[in-house]
């Protein structure tokens, strides 16, 4: 999206949630943190795992608040699963599930998406 309409249009457009993207993309994960991780590469990568392996949102944030805790104490890692989504939602990073048959052949949608 910032690609098509060029940093400085995106940014005046949409400048609070350009800032928080800005904000995201730039702070560790933790202080003193030596790899590129920051707080929204983390969370991208852990949502994007989620729903590949289609996680419940239960289970999610169970799993975020057993690596909040293995993180040194001061880390910026969402506990919840709700935490998470805020901080993609702001982004305009929503998602909608669609049903599939197991072998994700067949997708079921609209009035079709209680068959499976």
């Amino acid at each position: 999206m910032i690609r098509d309409l060029g940093q400085e249009s995106f940014q005046q457009a949409h400048a609070p949630m350009y800032d928080t993207l800005q904000t995201g993309s730039k702070k560790p994960l933790y202080l003193g943190c030596k790899n590129s991780l920051t707080l929204l590469s983390a969370v991208l990568s852990l949502v994007n795992v989620k729903a590949r392996y289609v996680w419940s949102d239960k289970s999610f944030t169970s799993l975020l608040q057993v690596v909040h805790n293995m993180l040194p104490r001061e880390n910026t890692l969402p506990k919840s699963y709700y935490q998470a989504k805020k901080i993609l939602c702001l982004m305009g990073m929503e998602y909608q599930k669609i049903h599939a048959c197991l072998n994700d052949c067949i997708l079921y949608r609209h009035e079709f998406q209680e068959m499976p």
